[in-house]
């Protein structure tokens, strides 16, 4: 049996189609632009030991007496993949609850003594002050996105998207240091 001309020059084009569709639907998503307004909030390492150490000069002062002399935590670290992967989660949940303006409020806790050991980074991390993540989004009132002119507190808690901590934290060296590492 002959192949028409035509029939001999579909197969190849309906193949390299195929291909072509198949490496463009493989390939990785377009990137979600990333916004440079974070620049205008930029600070030097210098603004930020001005910062940490007038926390040394007062607030950690005060703990260390709470605490009879025993120092708390100074700094906590999450990894880069940690914060972009929960960003990440934030953004992709805020989009399925419909939520406007999504934000992350940085909180201030401290573990108690009997804190589960596995909800620490660290188990000796019992008793230290600590920080974590809470999920925001703007203040909505009867179903209705308020206005930023209309409420004096931009975002509010968001407890239906869950909150990260499990951050590395630095229990200081027992004498008060006015340095940052």
């Amino acid at each position: 049996m002959k192949t028409s001309f035509f029939t001999k020059i579909l197969n190849p084009v309906c193949a390299a189609l195929i291909l072509v569709f198949c490496l463009f639907s493989c390939s990785e998503p377009p990137k979600e632009p990333v916004s440079n307004s974070y620049k205008k909030k930029l600070i030097s390492y210098r603004e930020g030991r001005v910062l940490f150490d007038e926390y040394t000069r007062t607030n950690h002062e005060i703990l260390m007496k709470y605490r009879n002399g025993e120092p708390d935590s100074r700094w906590y670290w999450f990894s880069l993949e940690d914060m972009e992967g929960y960003i990440q989660y934030v953004k992709e949940n805020a989009r399925k609850q419909k939520l406007k303006n999504p934000g992350i409020r940085i909180y201030m806790g401290k573990y108690p003594m009997n804190h589960p050991k596995n909800r620490m980074a660290k188990p000796e991390y019992a008793g230290y002050q600590t920080i974590f993540l809470v999920p925001t989004a703007q203040k909505r009132e009867n179903n209705k996105v308020m206005s930023r002119s209309a409420s004096t507190e931009e975002n509010t808690d968001v407890p239906s998207i869950e909150s990260m901590n499990m951050t590395n934290l630095a229990p200081p060296p027992k004498a008060l240091s006015g340095t940052m590492p």
